[in-house]
């Protein structure tokens, strides 16, 4: 004959309550489960916020350029990890830093300006950036945020508690820290009701808890109803309140408008949860929904056992793949059964995560839980095997069984976890750091007059050989590093007055120096004219000479640092024709146009007679046919490239591109001088 508790189960799916003065049994609708998880928690709370972040959905990249940099720079760390496994994050950091500025695309400007820094003895602009950014690497520890006022601070700790119903009782702590410690305190205590009732699930309590001088823990004690009653897992409170300043004799100092020798603090309610023990237990995830990132290693998982926990139950799992692939290649597959024993209430299941460093991930796999094993049941194993013989059961005796097994151990809703592997923060906050510090415009730009000046005096080392290994030694500045910046250093001086790039986000820098470049054209170009006639050289010879020879110094260095800087010839090539470009289409029609309105203005037309002209841009031209078409022969496999390759084939090609500017050179001069005629 089963006993009044399982009596009980049959009505389970209403709420069943004995009056504690009557013992008569009261059956009443039962409210939705509050589902208080062991933490205190609510079940859907993590699922809610995980539905709202998802629905904020993925936010635009903002330019292909930045998604190009950020892979970029994720290979270099891991190239660098690999390469240097000795090596901490930090150091990791500054070497990556270095190489990203080294290794990315790089504007012509750029190239021109590390040119004539190397040229005049100012240093390489990328390791000085490099120098200054590991110097700032390690920022200053700032204050705390929370400081001590003095006052002593009483509160619950820990806030949250879990007992079984036939525990008999709870012992709930209260510390006080903090203060001078030579005072009395008083605080008041009382129980509140939550989802659990005083007088039938825990007895109402209230009292003084007094902390003397010196004392830093108070416990108190809470009584716990057991019933034989069927029930889910509820909870109540217990808040601290009223809290006095006294002595031992229980004099109390009055409140007074100085600052306070104590105060109740965070958490002052404590929750205490009574799990019910008159079930086999529902067993569930804790969540539905585990964020988790990929450099965590291994993630525990939390299984709990919830509306009891009779018995022993063995409990199998499994992971499922989703996006996320299992055997090594997102994580490690798991498999195995979880051992409840007799009031245990939660077990953690373990999976191991691999991290394969990606800058923006977000795949997901399952665990799922299989239908629970009870292995030892107590009170209900009889009636649970009652049915296994010949004879028949009576109506008494299956109505009992029935209920007995209502009482077996069952799976709750959150029976599937979706883990969800989300990049490492850390590696994708180094990643947007290292793209912060590898900007070439804050590289090449200057915050300040003294800056400029100060980098204007200084003679720094540019050598141009890179270490494959990332060191950055700084190195004493050569002897042809300080010829050229004292013959240069006028120069410097000079442009140092420009503003700063940071001033008017760089507008007055650029309108200066357009002015300025303007100004030292027209005075360059005098200045090659009184050259001329000095030596007696006629204009066009001169210019094809010495103008041409020292406006494209400048593009010759340029292009020389991009050949060996950028993984491409592109950049060094481009150089050459976009600056050829320029000086004729913008150069050429800018100050034909100019001079075409004035003269229009004063009622004239403007002309200029060609000259030699057409003979000099014929055997340009003719000439910048056979540079590319050396230039598309030497793509060929067995030499491989426009620029470098074998040594055979490379100094051919300088060879001949300086045969053909001597030949231009010659040409020109002779046709100019009559020797030869033009056309």
């Amino acid at each position: 004959m089963a006993d009044k508790r399982l009596l009980f189960y049959k009505y389970v799916y209403k709420r069943y309550r004995t009056d504690p003065r009557s013992g008569i049994i009261i059956g009443a609708e039962g409210d939705p489960p509050k589902s208080i998880e062991l933490d205190g928690t609510f079940v859907g709370a993590a699922e809610g916020l995980g539905a709202e972040l998802g629905g904020l959905g993925p936010c635009p990249a903002e330019a292909r350029e930045l998604d190009a940099s950020r892979r970029e720079v994720i290979q270099i760390l891991k190239d660098l990890k690999q390469k240097h496994p000795d090596k901490d994050l930090e150091q990791l950091v500054g070497i990556a830093n270095y190489y990203a500025l080294l290794h990315q695309q790089k504007s012509r400007a750029f190239y021109r300006i590390q040119a004539t820094r190397l040229m005049t003895g100012a240093g390489n602009v990328l390791r000085r950036h490099a120098a200054d950014a590991s110097r700032r690497a390690t920022p200053a520890e700032g204050p705390g945020e929370d400081e001590d006022d003095g006052a002593s601070r009483i509160f619950f700790e820990p806030s949250l508690y879990h007992c079984l119903e036939n525990c008999g009782s709870v012992l709930l702590s209260v510390t006080c820290q903090g203060g001078e410690g030579n005072s009395t305190f008083y605080v008041d205590y009382r129980t509140e009701d939550g989802s659990a009732k005083a007088g039938s699930d825990y007895e109402y309590s209230e009292g003084t808890l007094v902390f003397k001088p010196g004392e830093t823990l108070k416990e108190l004690r809470i009584g716990i109803i057991d019933d034989d009653i069927f029930e889910e897992d509820e909870h109540f409170f217990v808040r601290l309140l009223n809290l006095r300043v006294g002595d031992a004799q229980g004099m109390f100092e009055p409140d007074g408008g100085g600052r306070p020798k104590g105060r109740l603090v965070a958490p002052q309610l404590a929750t205490v949860t009574i799990l019910d023990d008159d079930h086999a237990g529902i067993f569930s995830f804790q969540d539905r929904l585990l964020h988790v990132s990929e450099c965590m290693g291994t993630v525990d998982v939390r299984v709990v056992r919830s509306s009891g926990a009779r018995g022993t139950v063995r409990l199998p799992y499994r992971t499922v793949d989703g996006t996320a692939r299992g055997g090594g290649v997102h994580y490690e597959d798991a498999c195995g059964e979880l051992e409840f024993g007799d009031d245990e209430t939660m077990k953690t299941l373990q999976v191991k995560i691999v991290d394969d460093e990606e800058y923006e991930k977000k795949d997901n796999f399952f665990i799922e839980l299989g239908q629970p094993q009870w292995l030892k049941r107590g009170i209900s194993a009889l009636l649970l095997n009652q049915g296994d013989g010949d004879r028949k059961l009576t109506a008494e005796e299956e109505e009992a069984r029935r209920i007995a097994e209502m009482g077996k151990p069952v799976l709750g809703e959150n029976c599937r976890l979706e883990v969800i592997i989300e990049e490492s923060y850390d590696f994708k906050n180094t990643v947007d750091k290292l793209i912060k510090k590898t900007n070439l415009a804050l590289v090449i730009g200057t915050h300040s007059w003294r800056e400029q000046f100060l980098e204007a005096i200084t003679v720094s080392a540019g050598d141009e050989e890179e270490e494959e290994d990332g060191s950055r030694e700084e190195r004493l500045p050569s002897c042809f590093d300080y010829v050229m910046h004292f013959l240069t250093v006028f120069w410097k001086v000079l442009f140092a007055c420009v503003p700063p790039t940071e001033y008017c986000h760089g507008w007055a820098c650029f309108g200066v120096c357009i002015l300025v470049i303007g100004l030292l054209t027209a005075l360059i170009g005098d200045l090659a004219s009184h050259f001329g006639c000095t030596v007696g050289l006629k204009d066009s010879v001169n210019a094809v000479v010495f103008v041409a020879l020292g406006t494209s110094i400048p593009d010759t260095f340029a292009s020389k640092v991009a050949a060996l800087q950028d993984q491409c010839a592109d950049a060094s090539i481009g150089n050459v024709t976009g600056s050829n470009a320029v000086n004729v289409f913008l150069g050429l029609g800018v100050a034909w146009s100019v001079a075409a309105v004035y003269w229009a203005a004063q009622g004239r037309s403007f002309e200029v007679r060609t000259g030699t002209l057409a003979f000099s841009v014929t055997l340009f031209t003719v000439f910048a046919f056979v540079g590319i078409a050396v230039l598309l022969y030497r793509r060929r496999p067995h030499i491989g490239g426009e620029l470098g390759g074998p040594r055979g084939p490379k100094l051919a090609t300088t060879a001949l591109f300086l045969g053909l500017w001597f030949l231009y050179i010659l040409f020109a001069s002779l046709e100019a001088y009559c020797h030869i005629r033009g056309f």
